[in-house]
C-alpha cells in the first residue's frame, strides 16, 4: 500500500434516527491488537447498549487488514456499511464503533444502513486527517557549520527533520517520501549536501500533509 489517510485525534459524533440514538466513536490505532482493545474499551463504556457495531482498517506489514461486525443487528446493515465508508475515504489505522440505543421504532434494513453510515461519516468529517505515504527514515551526521544549509535544503525538498542531537557532531533524523531517496543520494554523492555520513534506519509510513476538518 503506497498511500492512505488516517486521523490524528479520536472523535465522537451522535445522530438521532426515529428516536434511536447512534453514537459513533472513531479512533486512531496502529495495530490490530490496539484496535481490538479500543473496541473492548468502548463496549465497556456503553455496556447498557445491545448493539456496538464495528469496522476497522489497519495496515500491518504493508497490507490492509479489515474487519466488521453487525453485533446483533440484521446481517449487512451495520458493520459492512461502516467499513464501506472507511474504504471510500481511503482511511486506515482507524477503528469505528457505532453504539445504538433503540428508541422503540423499527428502522428497517434500509434505515439501519443509512443510520450507521451517516453516524460514521459524521464522525469522519469532524476529524483532523493526515495523509500517509511510503517513506524512509535516515540518520545524518554533519558539522555545526553545515546545519543551517542542511535545514534550508530540507525545507526546499519536503524533508522533515524529526530530531536534532547536539554533541561533538550534529546528529539528525529525517523523514522523506521514498520516491525522493534517489535525489537525496545523488545530492550527497555530488557534494551538493556536505554531510559526514548517513544511515537509512527504516522504511515507514510518514505524514505527507495534514488537513483539518472544515
Amino acid at each position: 500500500m503506497e498511500e492512505f489517510i488516517t486521523i490524528l485525534i479520536d472523535e465522537t459524533s451522535e445522530i438521532i434516527e426515529k428516536k434511536s440514538k447512534f453514537i459513533a466513536n472513531i479512533c486512531h490505532v496502529k495495530s490490530i491488537e490496539e484496535a481490538e482493545e479500543k473496541i473492548k474499551s468502548i463496549k465497556k463504556k456503553y455496556y447498557d447498549s445491545k448493539h456496538n457495531c464495528v469496522a476497522y482498517r489497519v495496515v500491518e506489514n504493508g497490507q490492509v487488514v479489515e474487519k466488521s461486525s453487525d453485533d446483533g443487528e440484521p446481517s449487512g446493515t451495520a458493520g459492512g456499511p461502516m467499513l464501506n465508508i472507511l474504504q471510500k475515504n481511503n482511511l486506515c489505522n482507524v477503528v469505528v464503533v457505532v453504539t445504538r440505543y433503540f428508541g422503540g421504532i423499527l428502522l428497517g434494513t434500509g434505515g439501519l444502513v443509512r443510520a450507521y453510515s451517516d453516524a460514521t461519516q459524521k464522525a469522519i468529517e469532524k476529524c483532523i486527517k493526515a495523509y500517509k505515504v511510503d517513506g524512509i527514515e535516515i540518520e545524518i551526521k554533519l558539522d555545526y557549520s553545515n546545519l543551517d544549509i542542511f535545514k534550508y535544503y530540507c525545507k526546499n525538498n519536503e524533508i522533515n527533520i524529526t530530531t536534532i542531537n547536539y554533541g561533538e557532531d550534529i546528529v539528525l533524523k529525517i523523514e522523506m517520501e521514498k520516491n525522493r531517496k534517489n535525489i537525496f543520494l545523488k545530492d550527497v554523492d555530488t557534494k551538493t549536501l556536505n554531510i559526514k555520513n548517513f544511515q537509512v534506519i527504516q522504511e515507514k509510513y510518514i505524514d505527507k500533509s495534514v488537513e483539518k476538518n472544515k
